[in-house]
């Protein structure tokens, strides 16, 4: 009484003097006293320590024991014995139906599947037991019918006790949290045939599990009860089932919007379609008290009306089964609520176009447009310039270009190049060609650095489509400015093909020119053959020294980079092919930077002396 936490060293020195009924009633206190803890780490349903053989209650109670476990010697107070020490079940007497009621007891009162496991075991085990000495009985004294009859009643009673296992199991799991909505599902499954106990099983199910404490969506229960009525063919009950639902006090607002639109669905898959829109009428009707969607103090039935999901159900349903007013008036409320996405804005626009209302849905456009910022407002505007364009035409340019204004006004570089595209073509159709060149320059300075090159090309095209190839050249001029080396590069070809094509070959000539500064000749061969070809067609013998001297220098240029020669050292040494002393042949056992050095010297050397030196002060150019 002093130290009740030493209960078991009490029992043990009662069994050491051999007071055994003391024992196992002190034994038997524990075993029911769910506050006490064991010092030594043992469950209520771990073997208890062996009694006296020579006891009377060592061999008419059976020992919870499992046969197939061994004893884990890293778990401290790990008591489960091991098949070997594991002593077995008694012989069957007059108090077996109390032990099973023993074992009834424990397996639904556990509250652990390691207890549960433990016990469920340890009662199979005594049933086998019960049944194999009934079997030796019968083979021993013969068969009689009552025998037989008695023999058939234990079997079914084992099988019945094996299939029951995983609703015991489950049992378990709801003991240790009764709100799991997971496993409430689970139990309903393996009442699969049995209807009464599977409605038996979701009134529990919904009656127990605390919204605000469920683990998973808690309307999934009311949905599943509703649905399996609904199946059966008892729609008044399933109505029901779903009217109680909506006045559950969920904890979001989305488990009650799908309480909702489960409901309309049901109507809908019974071509109830009036009943229908009634509920989602019903639903996002104004309640008495207003409250915000996200306040969390306030009830989810007055934070319905602001449901997306209830009014986009509501919308489609009103388009399909409504009138244009009704329809209307629903989008009307979405946006007059904020609580319209681009995509509802989009419908609601080319609704109103359906029904030849043009200028309304402009203006459900622009509604949007003031409900969003960039990018969520991108769709819209697209739609809408499209729209606009494809509507009027330039029978209202000056409305159109201040559309587009507004529309730039603002807009990321991300989503520019689409805007500005829309917007130059409507001045190539309907405006000037002037305004359309402009439109096309501010967008190569608008859009992303790599949606750029594309915007010089389509500048370009355009350009020499409207007013001639000689038009394009301050655009080709001021797109190698401003592009990276390789984009750069590819429209300096373009460029000196073109001045080539129209005769000029001096202005092709120091095209190329200005674009070898950019050109390495070891990794831009093309370019160099390109130039070479064009100085075989159109040149002769200085044009083409002076082009070898150009590319001499230039590598020249190249090799002295600290950079490039780095970027050398590493190609030298992945490549299994050449070593650093290809380049200086002879001095293997200099350092790898100078042998590097001392080449980019000799190209450098190279280059000064394939200068031609003028004879006189002044050197005439051809």
């Amino acid at each position: 009484q002093l130290s009740p936490e030493s209960a078991e060293e009490y029992v043990g020195y009662l069994r050491s003097v051999g007071r055994l009924d003391e024992a196992a009633v002190r034994l038997a206190r524990l075993v029911n006293d769910e506050r006490f803890v064991s010092k030594e780490g043992k469950s209520n349903y771990q073997p208890p320590p062996p009694l006296s053989p020579d006891h009377p209650w060592a061999t008419t109670t059976p020992v919870p024991c499992s046969p197939h476990t061994t004893p884990d010697p890293s778990t401290p107070g790990n008591s489960v014995l091991s098949p070997a020490r594991c002593p077995q079940p008694p012989v069957p007497d007059p108090l077996s139906p109390q032990a099973r009621d023993v074992y009834e007891e424990a397996v639904q009162t556990v509250m652990t599947v390691r207890d549960f496991t433990q016990v469920f075991d340890s009662y199979a085990q005594f049933e086998e037991s019960v049944i194999a000495a009934k079997m030796e009985t019968v083979a021993e004294l013969g068969r009689e019918e009552d025998e037989e009859v008695e023999l058939e009643l234990r079997l079914a009673r084992f099988e019945q006790l094996m299939a029951r296992r995983p609703l015991l199991l489950n049992s378990v799991l709801l003991r240790q949290n009764p709100h799991n909505v997971h496993e409430w599902h689970k139990r309903v499954q393996l009442y699969q045939g049995r209807p009464e106990q599977i409605i038996n099983t979701y009134t529990e199910a919904v009656r127990t599990v605390d919204p605000f404490k469920a683990t998973g969506r808690p309307h999934g229960l009311w949905v599943a009860f509703a649905r399996f009525y609904e199946d059966n063919g008892q729609l008044d009950d399933a109505r029901t089932i779903l009217t109680k639902a909506t006045r559950v006090r969920f904890r979001q607002v989305e488990d009650l919007a799908a309480i909702w639109c489960e409901f309309g669905e049901m109507e809908l898959r019974h071509e109830n379609y009036d009943e229908a829109l009634r509920i989602l009428r019903k639903a996002t009707a104004l309640p008495a008290k207003r409250a915000e969607y996200f306040d969390s103090t306030e009830p989810v039935q007055n934070r319905l009306y602001k449901s997306l999901k209830v009014w986009s159900m509501l919308a489609d349903l009103e388009e399909s089964l409504g009138t244009f007013q009704s329809t209307k008036a629903v989008y009307d409320r979405i946006l007059d609520l904020r609580i319209a996405t681009p995509q509802i804005v989009i419908n609601y626009g080319l609704f109103l176009e359906e029904h030849g209302y043009f200028e309304e849905s402009f203006k459900a456009y622009e509604r949007g447009i003031a409900l969003f910022r960039w990018p969520n407002v991108a769709d819209v505007w697209h739609t809408y310039l499209s729209k606009f364009v494809a509507r009027y035409g330039g029978r209202k340019l000056e409305r159109a270009r201040d559309l587009f204004e507004q529309a730039l006004d603002g807009c990321p570089p991300k989503y520019a190049k689409t805007i500005y595209l829309l917007y130059a073509k409507l001045e190539e159709e309907f405006g000037l060609a002037r305004h359309a060149m402009g439109v096309y320059e501010r967008a190569t300075r608008a859009v992303l650095p790599a949606q750029q090159h594309d915007m010089f090309n389509i500048y370009i095209k355009r350009a020499a489509e409207l007013y001639g190839v000689t038009h394009t050249r301050p655009i080709y001029q001021k797109a190698i400015e401003v592009l990276g080396d390789d984009a750069a590069r590819e429209l300096c070809l373009r460029f000196a093909d073109m001045e080539c094509k129209l005769g000029e070959v001096d202005r092709a000539r120091a095209i190329y020119t200005y674009c070898s500064q950019i050109c390495d000749p070891r990794i831009t061969g093309t370019f160099w053959q390109t130039w070479k070809d064009f100085e075989i067609r159109h040149g002769n013998e200085d044009t083409i020294r002076e082009m070898l001297r150009i590319k001499r220098s230039v590598q020249a240029t190249y090799n002295t980079q600290v950079n490039f020669m780095a970027s050398q050292m590493l190609k030298v040494y992945s490549n299994a092919t050449g070593t650093v002393s290809d380049l200086a042949p002879g001095q293997s056992g200099l350092d790898d930077m100078k042998l590097l050095e001392q080449r980019a010297e000799q190209l450098a050397a190279e280059a000064q002396r394939d200068t031609p030196r003028p004879k006189d002060k002044v050197l005439f150019v051809r």
